[in-house]
């Protein structure tokens, strides 16, 4: 009896064989090609998650984790075939506790989930990586996104886990107290493994009070390098931002036409603030006189509801409208991380390599953390237009580390940025090895993922 076989007989309808479900689980969001494993398994609980890990590691069968499928660099690619573990049925709200600021929630809910839930309470989670991805998965790719500047990332918000490990035991990283002293740091270990080391079934969460006020604001400027300038400036100030993301012109022009928008299509900069309303007009203001210092004109902002819905929608919705721009095309996102000092520097390299590209090349960015994407808008079955978008994200990669930076700051290794991975860890890679071998000796857990061979 196979192992799919041994799955059915446990699980009955809940294991899925059919082509179509196997290859929507065998692809992200990108251009990367379809990878499909050979049984998708929908658990309900951390002990089914449990039996189904223990049954792959007697005959050696490869696993792979699956949220919500938003990933971007092939982390979902059943890369050696096996059985994938779809956590979406496993979205519950475990536990609640709102006098300690922290929630518990299975794998499976997604972020909205989780606000919708605590919403009520005056509370909020803030990780917005724009996408409506599963927690377990923002975990795992150590997802940040919008509002990193002034919150932090998914490492930062993530008090504890419970996870299986590849034989099948199930342990808790930590406890739910605000610090400890007390041995190795699990959570910060499993936190970006990318299903490696272990399947992330639960995690607890810091949560925030919900700001008196927000506020948002827009302002187009001359060129990008005097946008981020001005950015810059802002951040090394002190002024408190929620956010700060950066579009190009094409960019804009791009969500114009998708979001139904009707802004300058020149570089722009978009804002949020959180606080008090004295303190949001105050940051707004502070923000509106660095803009002008740096040729930015007609900067607004609003308190609006609606508007600033809108605006952040359409941010959310940017790789759909820049893939609109060439209908058919998909999008190559690139996602290197500098320090803040350094963006203006790599961005003008950068610009001028994708100069001469024979494709559009759009500008998105959360520049308040030094993070920012090139779209490379390619057709994937065009051999010359795959060469050339390999090339440039291959400069781009080596611009950003020569300066102190990373090949990816969000989006994770999957199999796409493993090229990448020796150049920026050197020696530190054989450490990771350590590590892998020692929770993952049979080389079961998503393989082909993270680490170089």
């Amino acid at each position: 009896m196979t192992v799919i076989d041994r799955l059915k007989e446990r699980f009955h309808d809940r294991v899925s064989t059919s082509q179509a479900l196997r290859e929507q689980h065998g692809r992200g969001e990108a251009y990367h090609p379809v990878r499909a494993p050979d049984a998708v398994v929908f658990p309900r609980s951390t002990e089914e998650v449990a039996e189904i890990v223990t049954l792959c590691a007697e005959t050696r069968t490869p696993i792979v984790p699956f949220g919500t499928g938003t990933s971007l660099e092939g982390h979902v690619a059943a890369m050696k075939g096996g059985v994938c573990i779809d956590l979406s049925r496993m979205n519950e709200i475990v536990a609640f506790h709102p006098e300690d600021l922290d929630v518990t929630v299975q794998a499976g809910v997604t972020r909205k989930q989780v606000n919708a839930y605590i919403r009520d309470s005056g509370l909020f989670f803030p990780i917005d990586p724009g996408a409506d991805a599963s927690i377990g998965g923002m975990a795992a790719t150590r997802a940040s996104g919008t509002n990193a500047v002034r919150y932090g990332t998914m490492r930062e918000n993530v008090l504890s886990l419970k996870v299986v490990l590849p034989d099948g035991k199930i342990i808790t990283t930590r406890s739910r107290a605000r610090k400890s002293s007390a041995g190795y740091d699990l959570t910060a270990l499993f936190v970006g493994s990318e299903g490696t080391l272990g399947i992330i079934t639960e995690a607890t969460l810091r949560l925030y009070g919900q700001p008196e006020h927000v506020a948002s604001a827009i302002c187009p400027f001359p060129s990008v390098d005097a946008a981020i300038q001005c950015c810059i400036e802002t951040i090394q100030m002190g002024v408190p931002v929620a956010r700060v993301e950066l579009m190009d012109a094409p960019t804009v022009a791009a969500c114009n036409a998708y979001s139904k928008l009707t802004l300058e299509p020149r570089p722009t900069l978009f804002f949020e603030f959180h606080g008090s309303e004295a303190g949001t007009r105050e940051q707004a203001e502070r923000v509106e006189e660095i803009a002008a210092y740096h040729g930015g004109e007609g900067f607004r902002w609003t308190q609006d509801a609606a508007e600033r819905g809108k605006l952040w929608q359409a941010r959310h919705d940017m790789h759909y409208a820049v893939m609109g721009v060439r209908p058919g095309a998909k999008a190559w996102g690139t996602d290197v991380c500098v320090p803040i000092s350094k963006l203006a520097e790599i961005l003008r390299e950068s610009a001028k390599d994708n100069a001469g590209a024979s494709f559009p090349v759009t500008l998105v960015g959360h520049v308040g953390d030094g993070n920012f994407h090139h779209s490379y808008i390619i057709f994937p079955d065009d051999e010359k237009e795959l060469a050339q978008a390999e090339a440039l994200n291959k400069r781009l990669v080596a611009h950003a580390l020569a300066l102190g930076g990373t090949c990816t700051g969000e989006h994770g290794v999957g199999y796409g940025k493993i090229k990448f991975m020796r150049a920026e860890h050197g020696e530190a890679i054989e450490a990771m090895k350590l590590i892998k071998t020692a929770f993952d000796p049979l080389g079961i857990m998503n393989p082909g993922k993270v680490l170089p061979e």
